[in-house]
């Protein structure tokens, strides 16, 4: 009866699947105009364009999109916006990647890409007036919508401050991956799984009285 095991991958497949893909489809126009209102009445939201914003939102295909951002931190020590201890900006941006992961993570969402600059720009040509950042992150959403409501999730908004005092610089904007040799998180849950299901039944064969 080792077999059925593998009634387990489809399974597991569809409660990964029901939360990682959107099913909600895109953004209606309703819900454009009802997320604006909020986004406008946001402390905090003068970082980001309502107009670009609105338009991203208004050209949703449903689709997932990886948010690429370009960060310099401050250099030295930063006091705590809430405690005025000092503290390096790499540990205090900590206190706003933590609850913003878990946020990210309930929405199907996740880290991607991330990396450390070590050294100036090699290649460069009509950009005199480009600054340099120290890292680049990349996260994963699964929609648009996701991204909005992270950004107005109140339990998040909380730790916006320790972002801010963090930061000196950054930009960030939406990309659609077209080309990478990663294997992405749908499949490898898939193979993952089918292993896993090929042990367990390869186990019960080598234990069967």
């Amino acid at each position: 009866m080792a077999w059925k095991i593998w009634i387990c991958v489809p399974v597991l497949y569809a409660l990964f699947a029901a939360w990682y893909f959107n099913w909600q489809g895109p953004i209606s126009t309703e819900e454009v105009n009802r997320l604006m209102l909020d986004f406008d009445k946001l402390e905090g939201s003068e970082h980001t364009d309502s107009a670009t914003f609105r338009k991203f939102l208004e050209e949703d295909d449903g689709g997932e999109f990886v948010m690429l951002n370009l960060v310099q931190l401050h250099t030295g020590e930063v006091a705590h916006p809430l405690t005025g201890e000092a503290m390096s900006a790499s540990d205090l941006v900590g206190e706003y990647f933590g609850p913003f992961a878990v946020s990210l993570f309930k929405r199907g969402g996740h880290p991607v890409f991330q990396a450390r600059t070590i050294g100036g720009n090699i290649d460069s040509w009509n950009a005199d007036h480009n600054v340099g950042f120290g890292a680049t992150a990349m996260m994963r959403y699964k929609s648009r919508r996701d991204i909005a409501e992270l950004i107005l999730d109140p339990a998040f908004a909380d730790a916006h401050i320790y972002k801010l005092a963090s930061i000196d610089r950054t930009i960030s904007y939406p990309t659609r991956i077209m080309m990478s040799t990663v294997l992405q998180p749908p499949s490898a849950v898939l193979v993952v799984l089918i292993l896993l299901a090929s042990l367990v039944q390869n186990l019960s064969f080598l234990i069967r009285p």
